[in-house]
């Protein structure tokens, strides 16, 4: 007798994963300023493209997170003081939405200069990134580790930082000590600021759709394919604007700031960002709770769903063909 087959124990540990991701961060996050594209940070933090990752990547992101404890173990075994690890790091806060956490403070014991702090950064490499980190230092090999430690350092006041990287393919060690770079983290925080508070979409950093730098990035197919979102939730709609207090208000709702587990879900009241569809707009209704838009030649208007309006899920559904008019059911 055959033994049925199911799914293996590697696929169902993948979908609890899967099932079990985080959302999106709340905040514009300094691991991601270093980032060359604009386009792709606002994307990002209006939630506009969220990227899904399998089960396996979220297993290596685990195993990354869980990889900074043997690190502080180690140093601390051969004379480092640190603190700020784990659950309890430091967080930096430049207001307006960008803010980071620092993987932990080294107080002493560094062997270059035994009494200066460092703020820690923990990073875990394939053996090919590895190397190149290796031969052309962190600066140049891996530019976003470099400004994520900047604006730690910046944050923190603490003028050095130790960069902490092992190969996962064969546990080797490389570390490397980073001086503060006050311009060039002072940059960053104006970037931040610029792209969190900006209403509209920036440029991409580039119009060719195979440039190396597009071509595996999660916006490729926004910028150059659908140009269209798939997400639904407060920072994808026309009534929202982020605030330079590091809030979220709903024009809609007399500019009343929205909790951070309501912007995730959205509300009947969404109309999608223009920037976020490709479709011609045409102004919203006079009183201002609707906008107008034009798909293939028909007229629409999205907002709170009734006979004569569609909700913006319905009218995504219908732009991309998945459904039809009489499946949403809304007279036209």
């Amino acid at each position: 007798m055959e033994i049925p087959k199911g799914p293996s124990i590697a696929e169902l540990i993948d979908e609890y994963h899967q099932e079990h991701r985080e959302g999106p961060r709340p905040h514009l996050g300094a691991s991601l300023l270093g980032h060359p594209c604009d386009r792709f940070l606002w994307l990002s933090f209006r939630w506009a493209v969220i990227e899904q990752f399998p089960g396996r990547i979220l297993r290596l992101f685990r195993r990354g997170q869980m990889e900074e404890a043997v690190i502080v173990k180690d140093l601390e075994s051969i004379g480092l003081k640190i603190h700020s690890t784990g659950g309890e790091q430091s967080r930096v806060d430049f207001g307006s939405h960008v803010s980071g956490s620092v993987d932990g403070i080294i107080e002493s014991g560094v062997p270059e200069a035994l009494k200066s702090r460092h703020i820690l950064e923990c990073k875990t490499h394939g053996a090919k990134s590895f190397k190149t980190l290796q031969s052309k230092g962190l600066q140049a090999a891996k530019p976003m580790h470099w400004c994520q430690m900047q604006l730690y350092m910046h944050g923190t006041k603490i003028d050095r930082g130790l960069y902490y990287a092992v190969c996962k393919d064969n546990d080797e060690i490389y570390t490397e000590r980073v001086h503060y770079d006050k311009q060039a983290a002072q940059m960053l925080v104006d970037r931040g600021h610029r792209i969190a508070l900006v209403e509209r979409m920036p440029e991409p950093l580039s119009t060719d759709p195979s440039w190396y730098q597009c071509r595996f990035c999660p916006c490729h197919d926004f910028c150059f394919g659908s140009k269209t979102t798939k997400e639904v939730n407060c920072r994808t709609c026309a009534h929202v604007t982020p605030t330079p207090e590091g809030t979220w208000t709903c024009a809609r709702g007399g500019n009343c700031e929205i909790p951070l587990d309501v912007q995730r879900e959205g509300c009947a009241y969404h109309v999608i960002h223009p920037d976020l569809v490709p479709w011609e707009w045409l102004g919203g209704s006079e009183d201002g709770l609707c906008a107008n838009y034009i798909i293939n030649g028909v007229k629409y208007a999205v907002g709170e769903p009734d006979a004569n309006v569609y909700s913006s899920k319905e009218l995504l559904g219908i732009a991309e063909g998945s459904q039809t008019i009489e499946e949403v059911d809304v007279p036209f």
